[in-house]
This record gives C-alpha cells, structure tokens and sequence, in this order.
C-alpha cells in the first residue's frame, strides 16, 4: 500500500510548509525525505507518519486518506 502522495503534498502546501522545512521538523535529512516520498512513502515508520500528522495537523481522516490509501490502478 502506498501513500496518497499527492495529498500529503498538497497538505505540506497548504499549512505553507515546503518538503525541505517538513524535513526540518522531523529532524530528517531532505534527501532522506524527498526518497521516501518517491518511493510513495512506502519508507515511512510508523513513527514518521505520527509525526508528520503532528506537525501538519492532519485530522485523522486526513491521516488516513493520505498513509492508508490504496490505489485502486
């Protein structure tokens, strides 16, 4: 299962954060970030994935719609 990953993007814009300023917050490298979120945030812990719903205030369905969707292509 991967990412909505063009949501998770949309939602780092929204909150006016960019993948370098997200990665800041995690305390992870920006390479390290803009990997995961190639891959379609299959390298994501779950740890991570609280994290970044933390820090862009994701509502638990958002959480959801972005790290437990299932392309159905």
């Amino acid at each position: 299962m991967t990412a909505n990953i063009n949501k998770l993007k949309g939602k780092i814009a929204e909150r006016g954060m960019t993948q370098i300023s997200l990665s800041n917050a995690l305390q992870m490298s920006p390479s390290t970030l803009h990997r995961k979120i190639k891959s379609g945030g299959l390298g994501f812990s779950i740890g991570e994935i609280h994290r970044i719903a933390e820090i862009l205030h994701l509502t638990q369905t958002e959480t959801d719609e972005i790290f437990l969707y299932e392309n159905s292509h």
